[in-house]
């Protein structure tokens, strides 16, 4: 296998393992453990802290010291991590294993994502998009796994959750088996031979380049319109009378569109431009998010879910190779790491300022809008981000 096509199958298992440990188990774990509301809210929301604090030092390190090291070491906390829950016994201790659990994914992803980067530059954007491809089916195919295995053993809720658990251990050991036949690639990365200096120095170019920022700020921006739409979009259908089972098709079929168009948009990204593709996706998403609330039959349920996933997948398909673009090979790791902070503070903040806006009169409706309201803020700042609305802003040497 090509060093590529083992990074993909690395992060399909690798990504399968984080999300069936949390997917739909976590909530049910907590409780079982005799957490509140708040409680389940709290430890659920340790993984996205995480990945807020550590994608930064992740990148560094990875021009520092290599990607493959780092992957090396974000796939030895995967292989562990699972094995830890096994002796889990009150909350506190859960959210310390979620918290070991989510640095896996917040080294593993930003680095991932600069060492495709490294290998492609013509193809770079589709490149992108078939991993992001391969991580988003493990998402995909995990709570399905997970739910089915608590359900098998329904009768014995503990034996349920070691069963999901060691699920999770399983893949993940096959992730950093895979991980382990990584070999250099073809061109190698310039940070193993980058002192501190000059990486330092390769941050600060990247907090001071204003289209980074700004499309870090677009990605974070749909994750936030993510984050409001899979929170309330099931409160939303039930509400209008929809089954559950139908609204766990809708989401599905949302992850599935972002699967299958990827690449094909991260294609379009490598041919005709990225920058007119964040714009029409980041527009495009909060339309479609704006429009939902006004809607309470399941096609039209469907069809706007599909739609708000295109509108994703066209533009996170090419914000990570256009910031790859910008910061150029020395700078790469530090750049993704940004963007992967940025996106978990959004992906985070969507759900709660979502739910304080629809705890008051304006209600779902307020909140979608405010998802369209920040979607279409983030794109303005992004068009006045370069000197023409299309042009290409300077890229860091």
């Amino acid at each position: 296998m090509s060093p590529f096509l083992l990074l993909c199958a690395t992060g399909l298992l690798a990504i399968f393992s984080s999300t069936v440990s949390k997917s739909p188990v976590l909530p049910l774990f907590a409780e079982h453990l005799g957490a509140s509301e708040a409680g389940v809210g709290a430890v659920a929301a340790v993984s996205a802290f995480t990945g807020v604090l550590a994608s930064i030092p992740a990148g560094l390190l990875s021009d520092r010291l290599g990607r493959r090291r780092m992957l090396r070491a974000s796939l030895l906390v995967f292989s562990t991590a699972p094995l830890l829950y096994l002796f889990v016994g009150s909350l506190w201790q859960l959210a310390l294993v979620r918290f070991y659990h989510g640095l896996a994914t917040a080294v593993f992803v930003p680095v991932a994502l600069a060492l495709v980067a490294d290998l492609y530059s013509k193809e770079r954007g589709e490149r992108m998009g078939w991993f992001s491809t391969a991580t988003l089916l493990g998402r995909f195919m995990a709570p399905a796994a997970g739910g089915g295995l608590l359900a098998l053993l329904a009768l014995e809720p503990a034996l349920g959750f070691q069963a999901v658990y060691a699920l999770c251990a399983l893949s993940a050991l096959g992730a950093f088996l895979l991980g382990r036949r990584l070999g250099p690639p073809k061109e190698s990365p310039t940070g193993s031979q980058q002192s501190w200096a000059e990486v330092l120095s390769g941050f600060r170019g990247v907090l001071g380049h204003r289209a980074i920022l700004a499309t870090a700020a677009v990605e974070a921006a749909v994750l936030f319109a993510y984050g409001i739409f899979e929170t309330f979009l099931p409160l939303h259908a039930v509400r209008s009378g929809v089954a559950a089972s139908w609204v766990g098709a809708i989401l599905s079929a949302q992850v599935l569109t972002l699967a299958l168009t990827k690449p094909l948009l991260g294609r379009a990204s490598d041919r005709y431009g990225r920058r007119p593709q964040i714009l029409l996706g980041a527009l495009l998403a909060g339309a479609f998010a704006a429009l939902l609330p006004w809607l309470q039959s399941v096609p039209a349920l469907l069809l706007v879910s599909v739609l708000f996933g295109l509108g994703l997948s066209t533009t996170t398909a090419a914000t990570s190779a256009y910031i790859a673009d910008l910061s150029g090979r020395a700078a790469r790791g530090s750049a993704m790491g940004v963007l992967g902070s940025v996106m978990d503070i959004g992906h985070s903040t969507g759900p709660l300022v979502g739910g304080l806006i629809a705890s008051t009169l304006l209600g779902f409706k307020g909140a979608f809008l405010a998802a369209l309201a920040v979607l279409a803020a983030s794109a303005g700042v992004f068009a006045l981000s370069g000197r023409r609305p299309f042009g290409p802003p300077r890229s860091i040497c």
